[in-house]
């Protein structure tokens, strides 16, 4: 058996619904998820209901962070996906992200690319609006041959059609995390490609991090966990899945990980209070 931690739904900017997301880990024979879309929970509760006694769904969550050049990704574990302030700043950076989703159009229109805003929105439906759905948009009209081509030639950091989004600082998504219950685990530190930016963050009071990641050199795994048991974190991991219509398609359960990074979550929760269930 093995364990998925991070794992993106429609809720956000995956391509499978939490419904869909659940049916094939229990096919695949996983013990425990966590549905970790970016600013939302709204999927946890779903995806709990569809796993009934046969998945260990563990509530989720990933906020981007800005620390200085370094873009920081927060996951939070065991929130309380019913808490009032951690709903209302998550609305806030959904909002947020529509008023950048319609600036980046603008400017593929000054690029002389016609994109309509509403497309995009149907494209993500109810789920938090970001650069996958655009690059969808672009697909399916043809303007590029693939998403990540979309990416690349317009919509990639410093791209023509690039916009910054509004985000926390590390040290607010901790807090707000930490306010609901949760703890704060850093998504792929690999990924920050600055050592000093992690050393920073494992200042502010982060309880893990995500050393099994899909872009993960074995090399950085080992780094991180020895970073981890040096610190006496938690050690989390996962296939980062947007589902076969992302950007880079990736499966769930697609990345080993122990059982032990799920049991280590379930005893912090009983210990600290963190949430287990979404549902109610």
């Amino acid at each position: 058996m093995a364990v998925d931690l991070h794992i993106h739904s429609t809720v956000s900017d995956g391509t499978r619904t939490p419904e869909e997301i659940v049916a094939t880990a229990v096919q695949r024979g996983l013990y425990a998820i966590s549905i970790t879309d970016h600013d939302h929970v709204a999927g946890v509760a779903p995806a709990q209901r569809a796993a009934g006694g046969d998945l260990l769904v563990l509530p989720g969550v990933e906020v981007s962070t800005d620390l200085r050049d370094a873009e920081v990704h927060i996951l939070g574990y065991l929130v309380d996906c019913h808490n009032e302030p951690l709903l209302a700043k998550l609305a806030e950076v959904r909002a947020r992200r529509v008023r950048r989703a319609r600036e980046m159009v603008k400017r593929l229109n000054s690029l002389g690319v016609s994109l309509d805003y509403a497309r995009v929105a149907q494209i993500a439906g109810e789920g938090s609006v970001g650069r996958p759905h655009l690059a969808r948009a672009l697909l399916d009209q043809g303007v590029v041959g693939s998403q990540a081509e979309a990416f690349r030639r317009f919509l990639r950091r410093g791209g023509p059609a690039y916009v910054p989004r509004y985000k926390l600082s590390p040290a607010e998504a901790i807090a707000l995390i930490g306010q609901a219950s949760g703890v704060a685990v850093l998504a792929h530190p690999g990924l920050c490609r600055d050592d000093e930016a992690v050393r920073e963050v494992l200042q502010l009071g982060i309880g893990g991090l995500e050393a099994y990641h899909t872009d993960h050199t074995d090399f950085q795994t080992e780094k991180y966990l020895r970073m981890a048991d040096e610190r006496g974190l938690l050690v989390t991991g996962g296939s980062d899945s947007h589902g076969p219509g992302g950007p880079i398609p990736v499966g769930v359960g697609s990345v080993d990980v122990p059982d032990a990074a799920a049991d280590a979550l379930v005893m912090w929760a009983k210990d600290n209070g963190g949430h287990i269930m979404a549902i109610g």
